[in-house]
Formats: C-alpha cells, sequence, structure tokens
C-alpha cells in the first residue's frame, strides 16, 4: 500500500509531465490529460489511444514517431470522459483520416465512442475520416460469461498499437491502418497471471489478498478476478503448459478465440508482460519457459517481445501474449509485412527493445578461444605429515561451518543482506563433496587448497567467496614457494604454514582496504595469524601449543567484533545504533572463528 507520490490527486499529471520531460517531442495538454507529438505530419493516419492509468507504459508511453500520435488519459483505472477525448481528435486532425483504438472495457468503449460520434456529428465532413477499433484478448472470459461484453482488453492491445502505427508511418491510407488494426486485433490472445491483488493509491486497504501460497490465474489489471485460483503454487514448467492450454487449446470452445491450427502450422509473435511487480530476473526466466513450452507444442517463433507494456500499477505478475501470424490464406496480410512493422524503429520510450529475428531454438553457449583456459594447474604434490588428520580437520571444519548456518543467517539478516550463511554452507558442502571425490586429499595438500580457492569461487561467489578465493589462492601459491626454496622438503611442515599464512594475509591486504579492528572476516584472520611466532628460518620447530592460542585470539576478536562500528564489509550500509543494540557479532567474522575451530587447531 505504500507509494511514493506527492498526492494521489496529482499523480496522473505529475506522471505525463515527467514522460514529456523523456520524451520532449510530445506536448502536453494538462486540463485534459492528453499527451501528443508535437510535430504532427499530417499527411499520415493518426493513432489515438486511451484509457484509465495505472497501465503505463499504455498508453501514453506508445505516443511518438512510429506508433502512436495521441493517448488521453483519465484518473486511475478510469476512463477519459469524451471531451477529453474530443480534444484528442482535434489536437490530431489531419489529411487522411484518425483511427482510434481502445481496451474493450465498458467505459473506455462509451467514452471513446461517444466522442467519436459527437465529433462526426459536428463535423460531418470528416465523418468518415475517423475509425474505431475495440480490442479484446483476455482468453479468461470465455464465451459465456462475456456473451454481450466481450472479452478484456489486456497487453496484445500493445501489438495493434505497434503494427497499426507502424504501418500510419509508413503512410498508407486510412483503411489499410484501420484494417490491418481490426485484423491484429483478431489474431491476439492473452492471459495474466498474479500473485497478489495491486493497490490504488489514495484508496484505502484492499479487501482481498491472496494467500503466500496462492496465484491467480486470469486476473484482470483493474483488480478483477481471475479464472482460478491455484495452490500451492506450481513450478513453472508446469503453469505454463496451463497458461498455453487456455490460449491455443481449440478443443476448449469457451476460449478458443484464436484459429490455432496445431500440426506443426502456427507461427507467432511472443509478447510476455510485466504487470508491474515482477523482477526482470523472473520475467527472463518466464521467456525461457514460454519460449520452450512453445516449441515443444510445435509453435514456430518469430519474435519474442518482453518487458514492462500494459502493468497493472504494482501488481506482482506477468501476462502472455501471443499474436497468430498469417498463414497464407485469403484476406490476410503478407507474414513478412507483419513482421517488419513490428520491426519498425520508433521513438517512443515505451516500446521495448526487439531483436528483429527469431529467437535461437537453445542459447548460443560460448566455446573457449585458448588452450590455456583447460589446461590443468600443474605442481609437484606435498603431502601432509598426516594425510588423515589433515582430511578430518577440513571434514570437521566444514560440518561445523553447516550446521552454523542458522545462526549465521540469522546475524546476516541484521548486519547484512543475509546470505551469508548460505553462502558458507554452500562452499563448505562443496568442500565435503570434493573430499569424496578425492579432489581434495591429504597426499597433496597445495593441490587440495587450490581446489578449495576454486569451491570459493565458483560455489560461494560474491564478496565472501572472493576474499576466500584469494585468500587460499595465496596461501597455494606461498606453500609453493616455501617447496620450491626448501631443500628437500618432503611435507608441509608447521613453519611452512605460519611463512604461508603470514604471507597470504599481506597478499590479501591488496585487495581489501578492511584492517582490523573493521567488523570484518579480516578481524579474526588477522588475529590468528598476527598470534602465530615470527619465525627465523622454515626449520623452526613449532610449538604445538601455538596453534591453540592463535585460535583463541581469533574467537577473541570475533567477539569484539559485536561491539565495534563497522568500517567495512557488509555492515558498513547498516545503521551503527542498530548493531550496537542488537550486540550481533559480523556474520563473516563469524564464520571464520567456526572454521578455524572446527580445525582443531
Amino acid at each position: 500500500m505504500k507509494h511514493i507520490l506527492n498526492n494521489p490527486e496529482s499523480l496522473v499529471v505529475d506522471s505525463l509531465a515527467g514522460l514529456c520531460a523523456v520524451n520532449p517531442a510530445l506536448s502536453f495538454d494538462k486540463d485534459n490529460k492528453i499527451v501528443h507529438v508535437t510535430n504532427q505530419d499530417h499527411s499520415k493516419v493518426a493513432l489515438v489511444c486511451g484509457g484509465g492509468s495505472g497501465h503505463e507504459p499504455s498508453h501514453s508511453g506508445f505516443v511518438g514517431q512510429g506508433i502512436l500520435t495521441a493517448a488521453v488519459c483519465g484518473n486511475v483505472f478510469a476512463s477519459p470522459n469524451a471531451s477529453q477525448v474530443r480534444r484528442a481528435i482535434d489536437l490530431v486532425h489531419n489529411d487522411k483520416g484518425t483511427v482510434i483504438i481502445v481496451k474493450n472495457y465498458t467505459g473506455d468503449v462509451l467514452n471513446f465512442g461517444l466522442a467519436k460520434e459527437q465529433y462526426a456529428a459536428s463535423h460531418a465532413q470528416f465523418a468518415d475520416r475517423v475509425k474505431f477499433v475495440i480490442v479484446g484478448d483476455d482468453v479468461a472470459v470465455g464465451r459465456s460469461q462475456g456473451n454481450i461484453v466481450g472479452r478484456r482488453g489486456l497487453a496484445g492491445t500493445c501489438l495493434v498499437y505497434k503494427i497499426a502505427g507502424a504501418l500510419a508511418h509508413r503512410g498508407a491510407s486510412l483503411e489499410d491502418v484501420y484494417n490491418i488494426a481490426q485484423w491484429t486485433a483478431s489474431r491476439v490472445a492473452t492471459i495474466g497471471v498474479g500473485l497478489e491483488h495491486c493497490h490504488v493509491p489514495g484508496t484505502g486497504a484492499p479487501s482481498s489478498h491472496l494467500s503466500t501460497s496462492e496465484i491467480e490465474i486470469g486476473m484482470g489489471i483493474h483488480n478483477e478476478p481471475g479464472h482460478q485460483h491455484l495452490s500451492p503454487i506450481p513450478p513453472l514448467s508446469q503453469l505454463m503448459s496451463q497458461l498455453l492450454d487456455l490460449l491455443i487449446n481449440q478443443d476448449d470452445k469457451e476460449r478458443a478465440f484464436v484459429p490455432f491450427q496445431g500440426s506443426g502450422k502456427d507461427k507467432v509473435v511472443l509478447l510476455l508482460n510485466n504487470l508491474g511487480g515482477i523482477s526482470e530476473l523472473e520475467l527472463s526466466g518466464i521467456v525461457t519457459e514460454s519460449k520452450s513450452a512453445l516449441l515443444k507444442r510445435g509453435i514456430a517463433i518469430e519474435r519474442v517481445l518482453s518487458g514492462s507494456f500494459m502493468t497493472s500499477l504494482n501488481m506482482p505478475g506477468f501476462s502472455i501474449t501471443l499474436l497468430l501470424l498469417p498463414t497464407g490464406g485469403t484476406n490476410e496480410p503478407d507474414l513478412p509485412l507483419i513482421l517488419s512493422l513490428i520491426d519498425d524503429p520508433s521513438s517512443t520510450p515505451g516500446w521495448k527493445f526487439s531483436s528483429r529475428v527469431p529467437p535461437p531454438a537453445e542459447p548460443t553457449l560460448s566455446i573457449p578461444t585458448s588452450a590455456t583456459s583447460t589446461q590443468k594447474p600443474t605442481h609437484t604434490p606435498l603431502p601432509a605429515p598426516t594425510p588423515s588428520t589433515f582430511l578430518s580437520s577440513l571434514e570437521s571444519a566444514c560440518k561445523a561451518l553447516i550446521a552454523a548456518e542458522p545462526q549465521i543467517t540469522s546475524f546476516d539478516s541484521i548486519a547484512g543482506d543475509g546470505d551469508c550463511g548460505l553462502t558458507l554452507h554452500a562452499g563448505a558442502s562443496a568442500v565435503l563433496a570434493s573430499i569424496k571425490s578425492s579432489q581434495i586429499s591429504g597426499q597433496d595438500v597445495v593441490g587440495s587448497v587450490i581446489q578449495i580457492a576454486s569451491i570459493a569461487e565458483e560455489k560461494m561467489g560474491g564478496t565472501s567467496g572472493a576474499l576466500y578465493s584469494i585468500w587460499f589462492s595465496a596461501l597455494a601459491q606461498e606453500l609453493q614457494r616455501s617447496q620450491a626454496t626448501g631443500k628437500g622438503v618432503k611435507e608441509v611442515t608447521g613453519a611452512m604454514w605460519i611463512d604461508a599464512l603470514k604471507n597470504a594475509l599481506k597478499k590479501l591486504y591488496t585487495y581489501t582496504k578492511a584492517r582490523p579492528p573493521s567488523r570484518t572476516l579480516v578481524d579474526p584472520l588477522a588475529a590468528f595469524v598476527d598470534a602465530l611466532p615470527d619465525l627465523k628460518t622454515e626449520s623452526d620447530v613449532v610449538d604445538p601449543g601455538v596453534w591453540g592460542k592463535a585460535v583463541e585470539r581469533a574467537k577473541e576478536a570475533a567477539e569484539k567484533t559485536r561491539e565495534l562500528e563497522a568500517k567495512a564489509g557488509r555492515s558498513a550500509y547498516v545503521e551503527g545504533s542498530r548493531l550496537k543494540e542488537e550486540q550481533v557479532p559480523d556474520p563473516g567474522a563469524w564464520g571464520v572463528k567456526i572454521v578455524l575451530e572446527g580445525l582443531g587447531l
């Protein structure tokens, strides 16, 4: 129910003024809430559209060269009145005529239709130069239910705008523009899916909600009820199959509005529309699944369009539209003509990117071009003094991290972005899998450390993964250096570990500005390394108690992060007083503490 605005009453006018700032080629009739092309070419057919606001970029976002000439906007989800529409018809008056395109909603049809008839009555000489097209593409409304009013108009309307507008821009006659708009309107089918209803600014709390496990198929763009509710929410592949059945199944006499032939004869334009509140990440995944589902049914996709075309304010959901392309029948436009009209460039902020080519059946996968990209690292294996102890220590640390995931996640939900525990869990699980597959072995410590660095990079990712990967990569380098400079070295010694740890920390410092105390994972890591003795030679004997004392220093540093002001890392973006109030340690630092304790040093 939250919105960012001055006040609900001025929202539509403020929005249209902003659109004119984005597209200076437009003029704004503030009193009538109309945007129109400033330097209109009066030798070409004009296209007028409109309806209630709240569906942006429809309708105003498609005004510009190559699509619409003017858009008339009502208040949120409310049709503009007839006098507003008459003003728009006057503004776009031209030598060839005007086509009005509206969605099939009662208010829009009545008010735009009334304006057309009033204009014809007062301008008898131009009465035949204003045509009227109604688009109803919603298959959720069956024939019985919509017996009188017909189907609702949804995102398929935008394809009517684009195809008719591009033809008008080419200089076609009024009849040709009108006919192609009518043909397109007869060939589009749309179904919407919502996870929740939207909220109209300035109104009270909505009276109905969907549960957290529920999805609604066929929801209208004004919060109208849908065709059916599903709970639990099915996987996308299963959901997409149900949606396509509603769009193309010719056995469903209630919804077989568009004459799909099947048997591999159909070609379509696929339009995936964001209803306002779904992430681009999800929408692209929906594109992938819808493309796959169509191809499985033998339907050829000639173009894919994806983005926000006709929204329902901030509704979390999407709609899928299919435009059935010409099959060579009589009185049909040519297929290349329709595709070229979709591909024609336009100067409107609402129309989305189009590749102007059919999508590939599968994404083009990159192929390594350099032999070095597939070369395996080479080094001389260097065993641990007791290989079984090396592996058991690693296993113990990994299991401790996995067990601590809920605790670290809870810390990170306050002090960060909530993913630190899951990231460490993923890394630890991958290390255990590598131990099981013998990719990590006590017979090859250097190779094992290199493998752990790779796991941190690939399985953990993010900042933590990069830091861990740099650390272990540096550690491997230092162990190899000690191996190369040491005479007759047959196994990794405690002195070699200490030297490698100290030099790896120096290398890590070249990639992060964090220095203790910083409330980051560097705090316990540095405390551990700094507590280790400075050796004069790599052959110096290391007291076993040294490791335990260093771990204690690391634990103290991790605990102290509860009291520290964040200077770097994830917590630097969290309000300082909250961290002190909650007394939450840094999640990354806590992870290092868990690892060191788990190693049993």
